[in-house]
């Protein structure tokens, strides 16, 4: 007879279980979709009868046509690079459409999608008998996944992140932090790659359901808005949340402009978590909140923001735009000012008088965390 611990623990696995395949069927889905509009778009170059008409300005009439976040011109052209890098996985799509009864309606435009046609593709001709690893990959790796891998012009490159991403399990941050600290080529010098390998894998960081759901590519693909990405934590919500409130009470000249503003750098998305228009300073105040301690690709990120708004955003009268990092260090507040200009020390100067000082945002920090402690 069933006891209450295990009616509990029934529901719980079940809960987890499902919630994790229906994570992944929204990332195969959400794959499809994107390999089927760039296969659209490169058969009309190819094929469409009044292709001529549109010429280099397609995808842009067509993202205007379309009228979608997800299907932005930007988009679009990902998509097309997607689906010419990843041809091979035409077989996996057309297996998973005839499984859910969908294969006719969704290549009702393109008959002549064969598979053999998809075997004849260099792409293919070079993974020859690779074709179940072409079923991985979209049953186990995000769209966002392999757009990280897309920029590579060595196919074997491409194919050894594809292949550790399936043994290892990683999530999209891990797999950049590996291409970055060039992984594929440590392996091929390395005397002992099995010892590597298993360094690495030990200190994977391994993909969770929120970092799914937080991907931009998911959320546009759902119809979700920017405001409504999943933090990381409960606490990084409630912080910047009263940050808000608190930087318009304090009566600077500060003026809300957007909570988790996303920017697209080349074809990456990012988010800052808040950004307001100083009305005194005339400029842009770009702040990050990390709830974990300083490291150096913060200060980097936000000096990123901070050139981008200059290049793209800054008005021709602004002032160029300064940027806060607030982190919480095991408890302890940590405050860091970056400027666009970092070397005019008026512009510095007049900035860190006009903002709130360090103390003051130390202080809102400490109080926040003391208030959240059980």
């Amino acid at each position: 007879m069933a006891n209450f611990d295990s009616l509990v623990n029934s529901i719980q696995e079940t809960h987890l279980t499902l919630q994790q395949s229906a994570a992944k069927a929204i990332n195969k889905h959400l794959t499809i979709r994107n390999w089927l509009v760039g296969f659209y778009i490169v058969e009309f170059e190819q094929n469409g009868a009044d292709r001529a008409t549109y010429g280099e300005k397609l995808l842009v009439r067509l993202a205007d046509s379309l009228n979608l976040d997800s299907l932005s011109h930007r988009n679009l052209r990902l998509y097309r690079q997607f689906y010419l890098v990843y041809k091979a996985l035409g077989i996996a799509i057309r297996h998973e459409l005839e499984s859910l009864g969908l294969l006719h309606t969704l290549f009702l435009q393109s008959p002549d999608l064969e598979e053999n046609e998809i075997r004849q593709s260099p792409i293919a001709k070079s993974l020859e008998g690779e074709f179940p690893h072409q079923h991985k990959l979209l049953a186990r790796l995000s769209y966002t996944h392999l757009v990280q891998l897309l920029s590579f012009e060595d196919i074997q490159k491409r194919h050894f992140y594809e292949t550790e991403c399936l043994k290892c399990n990683w999530s999209v941050a891990e797999l950049k932090r590996q291409i970055n600290t060039l992984y594929y080529e440590r392996s091929g010098i390395s005397l002992d790659p099995d010892a590597l390998r298993r360094s690495v894998d030990a200190h994977a960081q391994r993909p969770s359901i929120t970092d799914i759901i937080k991907s931009p590519f998911t959320f546009e693909f759902l119809g979700l808005k920017a405001k409504d990405v999943v933090y990381e934590n409960d606490l990084e919500q409630a912080l910047v949340d009263n940050l808000e409130a608190f930087l318009i009470e304090l009566g600077h000249g500060f003026c809300f402009e957007a909570k988790q503003k996303r920017i697209i750098i080349g074809d990456e998305y990012f988010f800052v978590d808040l950004v307001f228009y100083h009305r005194i300073l005339k400029c842009h105040v770009l702040i990050e909140l990390k709830t974990n301690e300083v490291k150096h690709e913060h200060i980097g990120q936000l000096k990123t923001y901070i050139n981008y708004y200059k290049k793209e955003i800054m008005a021709r009268d602004d002032n160029p735009p300064v940027g806060l990092l607030l982190v919480t260090d095991q408890n302890r507040a940590l405050v860091e000012y970056a400027v666009a200009d970092s070397d005019m020390q008026l512009f510095v100067s007049k900035y860190v008088v006009s903002l709130p000082s360090k103390e003051q945002l130390q202080d809102f920090i400490q109080n926040e965390l003391a208030q959240m402690r059980p």
